[in-house]
């Protein structure tokens, strides 16, 4: 179903894919348009319980993509440095393939939660209020994972 890593010298283990999705700061969500293009758009995100989350507003292309048509596919790229002299890029990353739906009621707070962990740490206190206030007026997708591999070089 899912093509083969052309380069295996380069191809990475499990372990390492989820370090890359701890500590990516922003992934690339790819969904399919009504008309059939392709639709990125760069997300905040958490890995959690070997799914993916984010948050988003109560409606827009996104959620219209994924209404319509649920497989997606999300990318992370972490370490990246461009190596003129070598002709290359040194880099780290992963792509993703999944279903993505809504989630409500805890795991819904525990994603978003999750999401303040990540992004706010030392703000935690006021994080929590945050989500109360803000959790009605957002939604948070789950991306549950079926196939994803990852890659190095350098």
């Amino acid at each position: 179903m899912f093509k083969e890593m052309r380069r295996k010298d380069r191809e990475i283990g499990r372990e390492e894919i989820e370090e890359i999705l701890v500590k990516g700061e922003y992934g690339f969500l790819s969904t399919i348009s009504g008309n059939g293009y392709p639709y990125v758009v760069p997300i905040s995100f958490v890995y959690y319980n070997n799914s993916i989350y984010f948050h988003c507003a109560t409606d827009g292309h996104k959620l219209e993509n994924i209404k319509n048509n649920n497989k997606v596919s999300f990318s992370v790229a972490v370490d990246t440095e461009v190596l003129p002299r070598k002709f290359t890029t040194k880099y780290q990353s992963i792509i993703a393939f999944g279903t993505a739906r809504e989630i409500e009621g805890d795991l819904k707070e525990e994603a978003l939660f999750e999401l303040i962990k990540k992004y706010s740490q030392q703000f935690l206190t006021e994080g929590k209020k945050y989500l109360h206030n803000a959790k009605d007026k957002t939604r948070v997708m789950k991306i549950e994972i079926e196939h994803i591999t990852g890659k190095s070089n350098g």
